[in-house]
């Protein structure tokens, strides 16, 4: 595997891979792996791509009280994870490689940052968007992998590279939970095992709203209200938002026809963890 954090050093690999004939996918993660990113690595194998998996922790998609210092880093041992794993390239550029200069142009996402987790964190997705679009310039992807779990991410991404007329295709990876049904996610290490344990009710509560839609119910402020309900009787979680949106484009929904994201947001603690589930309506009902 190759390490770098240089952008021009980067660009002369990929050129000599794209010379020979070579396509390329590009996995982008701030660091601190875990199965889910592995996942990632697996799915691009199995298109036969050269793997570029860069590390960048970026500080224009936190907000000034997130936790942009303390989110969890650990280069070397994501290195020996990834390399073991199959990944062809690792690029850990520095800050001052992406940002040599204060940013003034910036990638804005429009309506489908004004839901969800970019409604909690103004300025987030746009903090997103543009630093996925400096590797997209970077890399040059043929293949894009992300994880569903940011799903809304995932939406917006996808949407940028339509609105952009980028020839990259994005690759979605469902969400990898753990044993017991949490989402795996860097930021699991800073829960509690009290926290932990409590944090299972994300999971069980989208289960319980699927089985609710399957058996009949159309109405989505039943099945948020029936969701909120479940986190707040049954630990000490902290809800930010539990909504019900159209899959496909994060529209408001009332009564559901077509499959929806059902995705909310809790704090544990100083710990804010995501989940969703997308789910269709059965045809049976």
């Amino acid at each position: 595997m190759k390490r770098t954090s240089h952008i021009s050093e980067l660009r002369e690999i990929i050129a000599i891979e794209k010379s020979r004939g070579r396509r390329i996918a590009l996995i982008p993660t701030m660091g601190y792996l875990h199965r889910g990113h592995l996942a990632l690595v697996e799915q691009a194998k199995q298109r036969g791509a050269l793997i570029v998996l860069s590390i960048f922790v970026n500080p224009l998609q936190f907000g000034p009280n997130e936790d942009y210092t303390s989110y969890p880093r650990d280069l070397e041992k994501d290195a020996h994870l990834v390399e073991t794993a199959g990944v062809d390239v690792l690029f850990h550029p520095t800050s001052e490689e992406m940002y040599p200069l204060p940013m003034v142009t910036y990638v804005e996402v429009g309506q489908l940052d004004a839901v969800l987790c970019g409604a909690n964190r103004p300025g987030h997705f746009r903090g997103v968007a543009t630093v996925v679009s400096k590797l997209f310039h970077i890399v040059q992807p043929d293949l894009a992998f992300f994880g569903q779990k940011d799903y809304q991410q995932y939406l917006i991404i996808r949407r940028m590279v339509g609105d952009l007329n980028l020839p990259i295709e994005v690759c979605p990876v469902p969400i990898v939970r753990d044993f017991d049904g949490l989402a795996l996610s860097s930021r699991n290490v800073f829960l509690t095992s009290e926290q932990r344990q409590e944090a299972l009710i994300l999971s069980q509560s989208l289960n319980e709203a699927e089985k609710l839609l399957r058996a009949g119910e159309r109405s989505a402020r039943v099945l948020e209200t029936r969701i909120k309900e479940k986190i707040t009787n049954e630990s000490q979680g902290v809800i930010d938002y539990v909504e019900v949106r159209e899959a496909q484009n994060l529209s408001e929904v009332t009564r559901i026809e077509n499959p929806v994201l059902v995705a909310l947001a809790v704090r544990f603690g100083s710990t804010r963890l995501i989940d969703n589930k997308v789910m269709e309506v059965n045809p049976l009902v």
